[in-house]
This record gives structure tokens, sequence and C-alpha cells, in this order.
């Protein structure tokens, strides 16, 4: 479903202030699901440290509201750190788990790649945790192709996990 005009979606850089409710989201990701093979929930001092970090990197980091309540954010980090990748970023995205099907990751993805592409960035790379048909048809909807294949590559909850990778030229 797309977003309706009364559902209003605003989309802004993150502050520190936000820790709180991007920890929300992702720890949801964290103990339910194999989307990030983090295992232990991550604390608001700890999401402040990452956000800040990004920033600090010259990179976005972007927050979705709706109503005023956080329900999606994403960000991009570097790809590597040898000065060859600069102009590589991989990217992220995460949406409330009760907000999904909703556009609301097209909206914040979108504004993620257009801040990457002002900032020079080049290349931007998905990784995703196989399966997953909605980050998949996600990335390929806003023009990724799919690059590398990783089998058995992470672990978590006591089984392995296959990794993709999608790549979009900005």
């Amino acid at each position: 479903m797309a977003i309706q005009d009364s559902e209003k979606v605003i989309v802004r850089a993150a502050v520190a202030a936000d820790a709180e409710a991007v920890a929300g989201i992702y720890n949801h990701y964290v103990n339910h699901t194999v989307v990030t093979f983090e295992e232990e929930p991550v604390g608001a001092v700890e999401m402040s440290r990452r956000i800040e970090e990004i920033q600090t990197a010259s990179l976005p980091w972007l927050m979705a509201e709706r109503g005023g309540a956080t329900v999606g954010y994403a960000y991009a980090s570097k790809w590597r750190t040898r000065r060859g990748y600069r102009f590589s970023a991989e990217v992220t995205v995460y949406v409330a788990r009760d907000s999904g099907g909703r556009g609301i990751g097209t909206l914040v993805y979108t504004q993620l790649l257009t801040a990457l592409r002002e900032r020079g960035i080049h290349a931007a790379m998905g990784g995703i945790a196989l399966p997953n048909d909605a980050s998949v048809a996600l990335h390929e909807k806003l023009g990724f192709k799919k690059v590398a294949h990783f089998e058995q590559a992470g672990f978590k909850f006591n089984r392995w996990i296959d990794v993709g990778y999608w790549q979009r030229i900005l």
C-alpha cells in the first residue's frame, strides 16, 4: 500500500535524540529475524555512537517520521576502508515492523540515494540476508542489480544464512 496524503511522512537527518527510536526499530530485527546478524539488542547510547560515527564520516543517516513517530530510517556507511573505495558506500534501511508495505522504505531509501549522489558517491551496495523477498524487491525497484551471492556466510538462530549483494551505480 502506498503512503496516503493523510499519512504524510517526513524524512530528515538523524540527531542524537533519535537513538532510542532507532534502537527500538532495529532491536525487533535483532531479536526476531536474520535481517541483521547482530545477536544482542543495541542500547540507545550505542546507537547514538553509531549515528555520530556515520555523520562524522560525512555520510547521511536519515529518519522517516509520520505523525511525530519514527517509522523508519536509512543510512550509508563506508563500503571499505581503503582510499580507493571512497566513492562507494554500503546502504541500509529499516522500517518499523508495523509500518511495512506502505512505501516508507522506498521514500527514505530514495532520499538516501539522492543524498549520496550529492556527496559524490558513485556506487551503492546493499547486503541482504537471504531469503528476503521484500528487501530484494525494494532494492530492485530502486535500480539495484544482484552482483554477488555468498552461501552460508552468516550464522544466527542456530542456522546458516546466505547473503546477497545488490549494487546500484548512482
